[in-house]
């Protein structure tokens, strides 16, 4: 166990696409079209809660660590503050929402690959449960927030 060590196990390919990723994000951001999208979905969605689901669901085809910074550029902390329930809702939606459609995930092409899953074999089978999980876990979610305050 040394640093040496550990760093001839890093993943290089790994780091920099999350780093290409993570930069693409902060260039969107500078140029002030994150926030643009964010007032496009308050004006076409308006509830907040709704937006979130939304980007939930956009997670089952964009990667979800893209989405949340994303995100994290669109709504700033004055929006909604770093404790505020929109956070925690997010990254189960972000979470969660990937698992609707097999490519939403890395795991996911990752099996399509190894187990040789087939995308409308996912689509047909395994797309409603997940998409009825999905919102099962978002409405208990919600009803425990704003009906019982957790």
């Amino acid at each position: 166990f040394s640093i040496a060590g550990a760093l001839q196990r890093i993943d290089m390919p790994s780091i920099l696409f999350f780093l290409g990723i993570l930069l693409c994000i902060a260039a969107v951001q500078a140029t002030g079209h994150l926030g643009l999208l964010a007032a496009w979905l308050e004006r076409t969605i308006g509830n907040a809660d709704c937006v979130v689901i939304s980007i939930g669901l956009l997670s089952a085809i964009v990667d979800n660590v893209p989405l949340v910074a994303a995100a994290m550029g669109m709504y700033d902390l004055q929006t909604f503050p770093q404790n505020h329930h929109f956070w925690s809702f997010l990254s189960y939606c972000a979470g969660t929402g990937g698992s609707v459609l097999i490519i939403g995930s890395a795991a996911g092409v990752a099996a399509m690959g190894i187990a040789k899953i087939d995308f409308f074999w996912y689509l047909k089978r395994i797309t409603p449960p997940a998409l009825l999980g999905y919102l099962s876990g978002a409405g208990v979610y919600l009803l425990m927030q704003h009906v019982f305050g957790w």
